[in-house]
């Protein structure tokens, strides 16, 4: 029966070659924290990179021994028996640069200046972290992945792995996805973005030496984002006009059950993520755009792609349309590479992609089993 990967333990790696941003800037001294499900098999051939979304990290699956509630984002989907089964393929899952769990970001010290980095950290993109997940398989002795695989934001680098190192993985696996985002979306982070940067504890980005923090916009800045993850049907059946005390009080404090559940997921986020890490992770979103380079032609931007790849998209995921994703199958077809889209008629909007739903999970498990026929020896 399908079960967790029980306790797990982070890992980090230290990398002391000198890694260029596209920004311009340089990083010459950074970690990565990791995590791995699984064993490696004899020829290193059975790895799966898993790249997170926005405010997830590399605990993908399992659990701690010391906190065992803290269950990894993705751990229906990871694990022994599940669609990406840990007892076939050795699964990595990174926390990636700028980020605030563990790996090298704002919360970290400069090592030209010994003190937090803060607002001063660069500003970093997909093709970072994917060039910094590269280093990574490097030290890890892994010359090609089985597959590289996301959601989201996580489907973005997915598909910059596909373009940027054609001959490291042999799959690409593109959820809930888009080659670029919109101009309603890029609005939606600029919203969230100035909620946090207007905070008077903000402090330019440097609120730790104050010994503050800006709670206050993150947790607007989270509740932008929530209402984005979910579809209109899927607040209405969760929370619909409900009041949360039977009875309308006049007032500006919460009576509606979805005001209740915005402030409640608004609140806890802000009591765990950094401010600086959201601001860098929804400009990586803005700047995501492999056509910018060819004009705009999508075709020209994914013509290096060797890997196979598998899209998958859901019907009611309104942030990232099914149009979206049939967007990027059109260009590998333009280019006469291996894909496969499906597309899930599933009613809970962009967090689709996290939850339980039988035809997805079915789907991603078939064509993991593809893979590791391709693979087994």
């Amino acid at each position: 029966m399908a079960h967790s990967v029980g306790n797990v333990v982070p890992q980090a790696a230290h990398f002391t070659e000198p890694l260029l941003l596209r920004c311009g800037r340089v990083l010459r001294d950074y970690e990565l924290v990791y995590e791995t499900y699984g064993t490696l098999n004899a020829d290193r051939s059975n790895a799966v990179l898993v790249c997170h979304a926005l405010n997830a990290s590399h605990h993908v699956a399992g659990v701690y021994a010391d906190d065992p509630d803290n269950v990894g984002w993705w751990d229906n989907m990871i694990g022994p028996g599940k669609p990406l089964d840990t007892s076939r393929y050795f699964v990595i899952g990174v926390n990636n640069l700028g980020g605030c769990h563990g790996s090298t970001g704002p919360l970290s010290v400069d090592p030209d200046t010994g003190r937090r980095w803060g607002g001063e950290f660069p500003v970093v993109t997909v093709e970072d972290w994917v060039d910094a997940q590269a280093r990574l398989a490097d030290q890890l002795g892994i010359a090609q992945f089985a597959a590289v695989m996301g959601g989201s934001l996580g489907a973005m680098q997915a598909l910059a792995w596909a373009i940027r190192y054609p001959q490291r993985l042999r799959h690409s696996v593109v959820i809930a996805c888009a080659p670029n985002l919109s101009a309603q979306n890029i609005a939606f982070n600029e919203v969230a973005r100035q909620a946090i940067i207007t905070d008077p504890d903000f402090n330019g980005g440097n609120y730790q030496v104050q010994g503050v923090a800006p709670k206050r916009g993150l947790r607007v800045a989270r509740m932008v984002g929530h209402i984005t993850y979910l579809s209109d049907d899927e607040m209405a059946s969760k929370f619909g006009r409900q009041l949360k005390h039977g009875k309308l009080n006049y007032t500006f404090d919460t009576e509606f059950q979805i005001e209740s559940y915005l402030r409640h997921q608004g609140n806890k986020f802000a009591d765990y993520f950094d401010a600086n890490t959201y601001l860098r992770i929804t400009k990586a979103l803005d700047y995501f755009d492999p056509a910018f380079e060819y004009d705009g032609n999508l075709t020209q931007a994914l013509k290096s792609v060797a890997a196979g790849v598998l899209v998958i998209s859901f019907t009611t995921d309104w942030r990232f349309s099914p149009e979206r994703s049939r967007e990027i199958v059109r260009a590998l077809l333009d280019n006469r590479a291996r894909v496969t889209y499906a597309e899930i008629d599933a009613p809970h909007g962009h967090d689709a992609f996290l939850l339980d739903d039988v035809r997805y999970h079915r789907l991603v498990a078939a064509y993991f089993e593809r893979v590791h026929q391709e693979i087994a020896p």
